[in-house]
Protein backbone atom coordinates (compact mmCIF):
# COMPACT_ATOMS: atom_id res chain seq x y z
CA UNK A 1 0.00 0.00 0.00
CA UNK A 2 1.16 3.64 -0.35
CA UNK A 3 2.86 6.21 0.95
CA UNK A 4 1.03 8.91 0.06
CA UNK A 5 2.57 12.75 0.66
CA UNK A 6 -0.44 15.49 1.14
CA UNK A 7 0.75 19.38 1.09
CA UNK A 8 -0.37 22.96 0.59
CA UNK A 9 -0.07 24.23 -3.03
CA UNK A 10 -0.43 28.10 -1.93
CA UNK A 11 0.26 29.88 1.52
CA UNK A 12 -1.72 27.81 3.87
CA UNK A 13 -5.53 27.37 4.86
CA UNK A 14 -6.21 25.66 1.61
CA UNK A 15 -8.43 22.82 3.30
CA UNK A 16 -5.92 20.24 3.06
CA UNK A 17 -8.81 18.92 5.82
CA UNK A 18 -11.23 18.31 3.24
CA UNK A 19 -8.25 15.70 0.84
CA UNK A 20 -7.65 13.68 4.26
CA UNK A 21 -11.42 13.47 4.90
CA UNK A 22 -11.84 11.60 1.02
CA UNK A 23 -9.17 9.12 2.02
CA UNK A 24 -10.60 8.72 5.47
CA UNK A 25 -10.75 5.07 6.26
CA UNK A 26 -8.37 3.66 3.83
CA UNK A 27 -5.40 5.35 5.72
CA UNK A 28 -3.74 3.38 8.55
CA UNK A 29 -1.23 6.40 9.89
CA UNK A 30 -1.18 10.12 9.38
CA UNK A 31 1.76 12.00 10.46
CA UNK A 32 2.39 15.47 10.98
CA UNK A 33 6.29 15.87 9.72
CA UNK A 34 6.88 19.42 9.79
CA UNK A 35 5.79 22.80 11.74
CA UNK A 36 4.45 22.75 15.27
CA UNK A 37 1.06 24.99 17.04
CA UNK A 38 1.71 27.32 14.62
CA UNK A 39 -1.16 26.16 11.93
CA UNK A 40 -4.33 25.01 12.30
CA UNK A 41 -6.91 22.99 10.35
CA UNK A 42 -10.72 22.44 10.83
CA UNK A 43 -12.40 18.98 10.40
CA UNK A 44 -15.94 18.47 10.35
CA UNK A 45 -17.38 14.96 11.25
CA UNK A 46 -20.62 14.41 11.44
CA UNK A 47 -21.83 17.56 13.45
CA UNK A 48 -19.13 18.32 15.15
CA UNK A 49 -16.24 20.60 13.85
CA UNK A 50 -12.51 20.47 15.53
CA UNK A 51 -9.99 23.30 14.91
CA UNK A 52 -6.42 21.01 15.61
CA UNK A 53 -2.87 22.67 16.00
CA UNK A 54 -0.74 20.39 16.88
CA UNK A 55 -2.04 16.96 16.54
CA UNK A 56 -2.65 14.96 13.00
CA UNK A 57 -6.09 15.23 11.60
CA UNK A 58 -5.54 11.48 12.16
CA UNK A 59 -6.69 11.50 15.33
CA UNK A 60 -10.09 11.86 14.74
CA UNK A 61 -10.44 8.56 12.81
CA UNK A 62 -11.22 5.43 14.70
CA UNK A 63 -8.61 2.96 13.76
CA UNK A 64 -5.88 5.22 12.46
CA UNK A 65 -2.63 5.51 14.22
CA UNK A 66 -1.66 9.47 14.46
CA UNK A 67 2.29 10.28 14.19
CA UNK A 68 4.01 13.50 15.27
CA UNK A 69 7.24 12.90 13.97
CA UNK A 70 10.92 14.19 14.27
CA UNK A 71 10.49 17.30 12.25
CA UNK A 72 7.89 19.01 14.42
CA UNK A 73 8.65 21.00 17.02
CA UNK A 74 6.29 20.25 20.36
CA UNK A 75 4.53 22.44 22.48
CA UNK A 76 3.83 20.13 25.32
CA UNK A 77 1.16 22.41 27.31
CA UNK A 78 -0.45 22.71 24.14
CA UNK A 79 -0.55 19.16 23.00
CA UNK A 80 -1.49 18.04 26.77
CA UNK A 81 -4.56 20.88 26.36
CA UNK A 82 -5.92 19.36 22.75
CA UNK A 83 -5.69 15.78 23.74
CA UNK A 84 -7.90 17.24 26.87
CA UNK A 85 -10.58 18.45 24.92
CA UNK A 86 -10.49 15.78 22.54
CA UNK A 87 -10.68 13.09 25.20
CA UNK A 88 -13.43 15.34 27.18
CA UNK A 89 -15.54 15.45 23.53
CA UNK A 90 -15.38 11.59 23.38
CA UNK A 91 -12.54 11.04 21.20
CA UNK A 92 -9.83 8.23 21.86
CA UNK A 93 -5.94 9.69 21.75
CA UNK A 94 -4.60 7.05 22.95
CA UNK A 95 -3.21 5.85 19.90
CA UNK A 96 -0.81 9.19 19.24
CA UNK A 97 2.32 8.56 18.66
CA UNK A 98 5.37 11.14 19.00
CA UNK A 99 8.78 10.93 18.04
CA UNK A 100 11.59 10.23 20.69
CA UNK A 101 13.66 12.82 18.28
CA UNK A 102 11.39 15.67 17.99
CA UNK A 103 11.95 18.83 19.65
CA UNK A 104 10.19 20.70 22.36
CA UNK A 105 9.08 24.66 22.56
CA UNK A 106 9.74 25.63 25.67
CA UNK A 107 8.95 29.69 27.41
CA UNK A 108 11.86 31.38 26.52
CA UNK A 109 11.29 30.15 22.84
CA UNK A 110 7.97 31.72 23.30
CA UNK A 111 9.09 34.44 25.06
CA UNK A 112 11.89 35.11 22.47
CA UNK A 113 9.15 34.88 19.30
CA UNK A 114 7.07 37.66 20.75
CA UNK A 115 9.67 40.12 21.74
CA UNK A 116 11.82 39.63 18.61
CA UNK A 117 8.65 39.55 16.44
CA UNK A 118 7.91 43.17 17.82
CA UNK A 119 11.73 44.62 17.67
CA UNK A 120 11.45 44.15 13.98
CA UNK A 121 8.81 46.69 13.44
CA UNK A 122 7.74 47.53 10.03
CA UNK A 123 9.67 44.72 9.15
CA UNK A 124 7.69 42.07 11.46
CA UNK A 125 7.58 38.51 9.25
CA UNK A 126 4.30 37.59 10.85
CA UNK A 127 4.90 35.29 12.77
CA UNK A 128 2.17 33.60 15.22
CA UNK A 129 4.42 33.99 18.37
CA UNK A 130 4.01 30.77 19.95
CA UNK A 131 7.82 30.02 19.66
CA UNK A 132 8.18 27.75 16.08
CA UNK A 133 11.08 29.87 14.44
CA UNK A 134 13.49 29.95 18.20
CA UNK A 135 12.64 26.11 18.47
CA UNK A 136 13.64 25.55 15.08
CA UNK A 137 16.93 28.01 15.24
CA UNK A 138 18.09 26.45 18.64
CA UNK A 139 17.94 22.52 16.23
CA UNK A 140 19.97 24.06 13.66
CA UNK A 141 22.22 25.67 16.15
CA UNK A 142 22.71 22.27 17.87
CA UNK A 143 21.24 23.74 21.31
CA UNK A 144 17.39 22.06 21.30
CA UNK A 145 15.65 20.22 23.55
CA UNK A 146 14.18 17.06 22.16
CA UNK A 147 11.36 14.57 23.61
CA UNK A 148 13.78 12.31 24.67
CA UNK A 149 15.60 14.74 26.57
CA UNK A 150 12.64 14.57 29.48
CA UNK A 151 13.54 11.15 30.67
CA UNK A 152 16.87 11.79 31.75
CA UNK A 153 16.66 15.00 33.99
CA UNK A 154 20.71 15.58 34.10
CA UNK A 155 21.41 15.92 30.02
CA UNK A 156 18.01 18.23 30.21
CA UNK A 157 19.27 20.31 32.89
CA UNK A 158 22.38 20.97 30.75
CA UNK A 159 20.61 21.78 27.59
CA UNK A 160 18.81 24.35 29.24
CA UNK A 161 21.75 26.14 31.30
CA UNK A 162 23.20 25.79 27.88
CA UNK A 163 20.73 27.38 25.87
CA UNK A 164 19.90 29.85 28.44
CA UNK A 165 23.24 31.26 28.77
CA UNK A 166 22.85 33.25 25.89
CA UNK A 167 19.64 33.45 25.54
CA UNK A 168 19.33 35.29 29.15
CA UNK A 169 21.77 37.97 27.51
CA UNK A 170 19.83 38.69 24.67
CA UNK A 171 16.44 38.96 26.63
CA UNK A 172 17.79 41.37 29.16
CA UNK A 173 20.79 43.41 27.82
CA UNK A 174 18.71 43.78 23.79
CA UNK A 175 15.20 43.10 24.82
CA UNK A 176 14.90 44.54 28.33
CA UNK A 177 13.23 41.66 29.94
CA UNK A 178 13.62 39.67 32.68
CA UNK A 179 16.14 36.52 32.94
CA UNK A 180 14.72 32.95 32.23
CA UNK A 181 15.83 30.73 35.75
CA UNK A 182 16.92 27.44 34.51
CA UNK A 183 14.86 25.44 37.22
CA UNK A 184 11.92 26.95 35.87
CA UNK A 185 12.08 25.66 32.92
CA UNK A 186 13.35 22.28 33.89
CA UNK A 187 10.83 21.55 36.67
CA UNK A 188 7.82 22.65 33.78
CA UNK A 189 9.21 19.93 31.39
CA UNK A 190 9.82 17.03 33.82
CA UNK A 191 6.10 17.30 34.90
CA UNK A 192 5.10 16.43 31.75
CA UNK A 193 7.70 13.65 31.25
CA UNK A 194 5.51 10.74 32.86
CA UNK A 195 2.81 11.32 31.07
CA UNK A 196 4.37 11.94 27.92
CA UNK A 197 6.46 8.87 28.11
CA UNK A 198 3.89 5.97 26.94
CA UNK A 199 3.22 8.40 23.23
CA UNK A 200 7.07 7.99 22.69
CA UNK A 201 8.50 5.88 20.25
CA UNK A 202 11.26 6.01 17.28
CA UNK A 203 8.35 6.85 15.03
CA UNK A 204 11.04 6.65 11.90
CA UNK A 205 11.01 2.74 12.62
CA UNK A 206 7.20 2.47 13.00
CA UNK A 207 6.43 3.68 9.89
CA UNK A 208 9.07 2.03 8.20
CA UNK A 209 7.84 -1.21 9.67
CA UNK A 210 4.28 -0.22 8.75
CA UNK A 211 4.62 0.43 4.86
CA UNK A 212 6.85 -3.30 4.92
CA UNK A 213 3.29 -4.33 6.14
CA UNK A 214 1.34 -2.72 3.47
CA UNK A 215 -0.30 0.16 5.42
CA UNK A 216 -1.02 3.05 4.26
CA UNK A 217 0.28 6.38 5.31
CA UNK A 218 -0.15 9.68 4.81
CA UNK A 219 2.12 12.19 5.87
CA UNK A 220 0.33 15.64 6.19
CA UNK A 221 2.00 19.06 5.92
CA UNK A 222 1.77 21.99 7.85
CA UNK A 223 1.66 25.47 6.13
CA UNK A 224 2.54 25.32 2.39
CA UNK A 225 4.84 25.44 -0.26
CA UNK A 226 5.22 29.17 -0.34
CA UNK A 227 6.25 29.04 3.80
CA UNK A 228 8.68 26.41 3.16
CA UNK A 229 11.99 27.98 4.67
CA UNK A 230 13.77 26.82 1.30
CA UNK A 231 11.18 27.31 -1.03
CA UNK A 232 9.01 29.64 -0.37
CA UNK A 233 8.65 33.62 -0.18
CA UNK A 234 11.49 33.93 2.24
CA UNK A 235 12.05 35.71 4.48
CA UNK A 236 8.36 35.66 4.54
CA UNK A 237 7.97 31.59 5.44
CA UNK A 238 7.73 29.51 8.65
CA UNK A 239 10.62 27.61 9.90
CA UNK A 240 10.44 24.49 8.31
CA UNK A 241 10.18 22.07 5.11
CA UNK A 242 6.77 22.09 4.36
CA UNK A 243 6.99 20.63 1.03
CA UNK A 244 7.21 16.81 0.11
CA UNK A 245 10.51 16.74 0.54
CA UNK A 246 9.72 17.91 4.28
CA UNK A 247 7.71 14.59 4.42
CA UNK A 248 11.30 12.87 4.03
CA UNK A 249 13.44 14.06 6.78
CA UNK A 250 11.15 14.89 8.78
CA UNK A 251 9.39 11.39 9.57
CA UNK A 252 12.49 9.56 8.56
CA UNK A 253 11.15 7.24 5.73
CA UNK A 254 13.20 6.72 2.75
CA UNK A 255 12.44 9.29 -0.61
CA UNK A 256 11.74 6.09 -2.62
CA UNK A 257 8.34 5.00 -0.50
CA UNK A 258 6.31 7.88 -1.41
CA UNK A 259 3.93 6.46 -4.02
CA UNK A 260 1.41 9.70 -4.53
CA UNK A 261 2.16 13.45 -3.67
CA UNK A 262 -1.32 15.34 -3.67
CA UNK A 263 -1.25 19.28 -3.23
CA UNK A 264 -4.38 20.77 -1.96
CA UNK A 265 -5.12 24.61 -3.78
CA UNK A 266 -7.90 26.86 -3.63
CA UNK A 267 -10.25 28.22 -6.52
CA UNK A 268 -8.63 31.13 -5.85
CA UNK A 269 -6.13 32.21 -3.90
CA UNK A 270 -5.51 33.35 -0.10
CA UNK A 271 -2.84 33.98 2.84
CA UNK A 272 -2.06 35.09 5.96
CA UNK A 273 0.68 37.59 7.74
CA UNK A 274 3.52 39.42 5.69
CA UNK A 275 5.29 38.92 2.10
CA UNK A 276 4.66 39.29 -1.72
CA UNK A 277 1.30 38.13 -3.17
CA UNK A 278 0.69 39.38 -7.04
CA UNK A 279 -2.55 38.50 -7.09
CA UNK A 280 -3.67 40.25 -3.90
CA UNK A 281 -6.94 41.97 -3.90
CA UNK A 282 -7.99 45.17 -2.13
CA UNK A 283 -11.54 45.83 -3.25
CA UNK A 284 -15.44 44.73 -3.18
CA UNK A 285 -13.76 41.54 -5.11
CA UNK A 286 -11.55 41.03 -2.38
CA UNK A 287 -14.52 41.16 0.61
CA UNK A 288 -16.33 38.68 -1.53
CA UNK A 289 -14.23 36.02 -1.44
CA UNK A 290 -12.90 36.77 2.48
CA UNK A 291 -16.75 36.54 3.52
CA UNK A 292 -18.07 33.84 0.99
CA UNK A 293 -15.40 31.49 2.32
CA UNK A 294 -14.88 32.64 5.97
CA UNK A 295 -10.98 33.45 5.13
CA UNK A 296 -10.08 33.84 8.81
CA UNK A 297 -7.13 32.21 10.42
CA UNK A 298 -7.99 28.62 12.75
CA UNK A 299 -5.14 29.38 14.52
CA UNK A 300 -4.93 33.27 14.48
CA UNK A 301 -8.48 34.39 13.72
CA UNK A 302 -6.90 36.83 11.86
CA UNK A 303 -8.40 37.83 8.28
CA UNK A 304 -6.31 36.45 5.32
CA UNK A 305 -5.37 38.15 2.32
CA UNK A 306 -7.27 36.98 -0.58
CA UNK A 307 -6.77 37.47 -4.20
CA UNK A 308 -7.56 35.20 -7.81
CA UNK A 309 -5.91 31.98 -8.59
CA UNK A 310 -2.34 32.15 -9.47
CA UNK A 311 -1.22 29.31 -11.96
CA UNK A 312 2.65 30.43 -11.81
CA UNK A 313 2.22 29.20 -7.97
CA UNK A 314 0.16 26.25 -9.25
CA UNK A 315 3.00 25.06 -11.08
CA UNK A 316 5.80 25.93 -9.13
CA UNK A 317 4.03 23.82 -6.42
CA UNK A 318 4.15 21.27 -9.06
CA UNK A 319 7.55 21.61 -9.77
CA UNK A 320 8.80 20.92 -6.43
CA UNK A 321 6.37 18.62 -4.52
CA UNK A 322 6.42 16.18 -7.58
CA UNK A 323 2.61 16.78 -7.68
CA UNK A 324 0.68 13.79 -8.61
CA UNK A 325 -2.60 15.22 -7.73
CA UNK A 326 -4.18 18.35 -7.27
CA UNK A 327 -7.67 18.86 -4.85
CA UNK A 328 -9.43 22.19 -5.88
CA UNK A 329 -11.48 23.36 -3.08
CA UNK A 330 -13.76 25.74 -2.30
CA UNK A 331 -14.86 25.99 -5.88
CA UNK A 332 -18.43 27.08 -4.76
CA UNK A 333 -17.05 30.49 -3.14
CA UNK A 334 -16.56 31.74 -7.16
CA UNK A 335 -20.75 30.79 -7.67
CA UNK A 336 -22.28 34.06 -8.55
CA UNK A 337 -19.54 35.78 -10.26
CA UNK A 338 -20.01 37.15 -13.71
CA UNK A 339 -16.58 36.65 -14.43
CA UNK A 340 -13.12 35.21 -13.01
CA UNK A 341 -9.98 36.58 -13.69
CA UNK A 342 -7.08 33.67 -13.85
CA UNK A 343 -3.45 34.81 -13.11
CA UNK A 344 -1.55 32.99 -16.36
CA UNK A 345 1.78 34.87 -16.27
CA UNK A 346 3.46 38.29 -14.40
CA UNK A 347 4.70 41.54 -15.78
CA UNK A 348 7.68 41.99 -14.33
CA UNK A 349 9.53 45.72 -15.27
CA UNK A 350 6.93 45.35 -17.89
CA UNK A 351 8.46 42.26 -19.51
CA UNK A 352 5.87 38.95 -19.63
CA UNK A 353 7.24 36.30 -16.94
CA UNK A 354 5.32 32.74 -17.03
CA UNK A 355 7.08 31.11 -13.93
CA UNK A 356 7.91 32.04 -10.73
CA UNK A 357 10.45 34.62 -10.71
CA UNK A 358 13.51 33.28 -8.56
CA UNK A 359 14.59 36.65 -7.51
CA UNK A 360 12.76 38.15 -4.42
CA UNK A 361 12.94 41.54 -5.92
CA UNK A 362 11.38 40.38 -9.03
CA UNK A 363 8.32 38.33 -7.27
CA UNK A 364 7.99 41.67 -4.87
CA UNK A 365 7.16 44.05 -7.73
CA UNK A 366 5.64 41.10 -10.12
CA UNK A 367 2.35 42.07 -11.44
CA UNK A 368 -0.54 39.67 -12.39
CA UNK A 369 -1.60 39.16 -16.33
CA UNK A 370 -5.32 38.01 -16.41
CA UNK A 371 -7.35 35.55 -18.57
CA UNK A 372 -10.79 36.07 -17.93
CA UNK A 373 -13.26 33.31 -17.30
CA UNK A 374 -17.45 33.26 -17.26
CA UNK A 375 -18.87 32.50 -14.38
CA UNK A 376 -21.84 30.81 -13.20
CA UNK A 377 -24.89 31.37 -10.87
CA UNK A 378 -26.78 27.82 -10.62
CA UNK A 379 -25.80 26.22 -7.11
CA UNK A 380 -23.09 23.58 -7.47
CA UNK A 381 -23.13 22.02 -3.34
CA UNK A 382 -25.01 19.05 -3.96
CA UNK A 383 -22.85 18.38 -7.16
CA UNK A 384 -20.96 14.73 -6.48
CA UNK A 385 -20.18 14.20 -10.95
CA UNK A 386 -18.21 16.21 -12.38
CA UNK A 387 -20.36 16.18 -15.38
CA UNK A 388 -23.14 17.76 -13.30
CA UNK A 389 -21.32 20.65 -12.56
CA UNK A 390 -22.43 23.39 -14.93
CA UNK A 391 -20.29 23.93 -18.29
CA UNK A 392 -18.41 27.58 -17.19
CA UNK A 393 -17.50 25.31 -13.54
CA UNK A 394 -16.42 22.50 -15.65
CA UNK A 395 -14.62 25.02 -18.09
CA UNK A 396 -12.79 26.70 -15.38
CA UNK A 397 -11.60 23.68 -13.17
CA UNK A 398 -10.23 21.96 -17.08
CA UNK A 399 -8.87 25.36 -17.55
CA UNK A 400 -6.96 25.37 -14.33
CA UNK A 401 -5.68 21.74 -15.00
CA UNK A 402 -4.29 22.71 -18.44
CA UNK A 403 -1.97 25.17 -16.69
CA UNK A 404 -1.04 24.27 -13.34
CA UNK A 405 0.80 20.71 -13.68
CA UNK A 406 -0.68 18.24 -12.78
CA UNK A 407 -4.26 16.57 -12.93
CA UNK A 408 -7.28 17.83 -10.39
CA UNK A 409 -8.43 14.61 -8.96
CA UNK A 410 -11.12 16.00 -6.40
CA UNK A 411 -13.11 19.45 -6.09
CA UNK A 412 -14.60 20.61 -3.09
CA UNK A 413 -17.84 22.01 -4.03
CA UNK A 414 -18.80 23.49 -0.38
CA UNK A 415 -18.45 23.51 3.02
CA UNK A 416 -19.66 19.86 4.12
CA UNK A 417 -17.17 16.43 4.29
CA UNK A 418 -18.82 15.04 1.98
CA UNK A 419 -19.44 17.95 -0.70
CA UNK A 420 -16.37 17.06 -3.06
CA UNK A 421 -16.54 15.95 -6.57
CA UNK A 422 -14.39 12.79 -7.21
CA UNK A 423 -12.35 12.89 -10.69
CA UNK A 424 -9.51 10.09 -9.63
CA UNK A 425 -9.05 8.37 -7.14
CA UNK A 426 -6.35 9.26 -4.67
CA UNK A 427 -4.75 6.01 -3.35
CA UNK A 428 -5.47 3.22 -6.21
Amino acid sequence: MPAIVLIGAQWGDEGKGKATDLLGSRVDYVVKFNGGNNAGHTVVVGDEKYALHLLPSGILSPGVTPVIANGVVVDIEVLFEELDALSERGVDVSRLKVSANAHLITAYHRTLDKVSERFLGKRQIGTTGRGIGPSYADKINRVGIRVQDLFDENILRQKVEGALDQKNHLLVKVYNRRAIEVDEVVNELLGYAERLRPMVADTALLLHQALDAGKTVLFEGGQATMLDVDHGTYPFVTSSNATSGGAVTGSGIAPNRIDRVIAVVKAYTTRVGSGPFPTELFDDSGEFLRAKGFEFGTTTGRPRRCGWYDAPIARYTSRINGVTDFVLTKLDVLTGLDSIPVCVAYSVDGVRVDEVPVSQSDFHHATPIYEEFPGWTEDITNVRDFDDLPQNAKNYVLKLESISGARISAIGVGPDREAIVVRHDLID
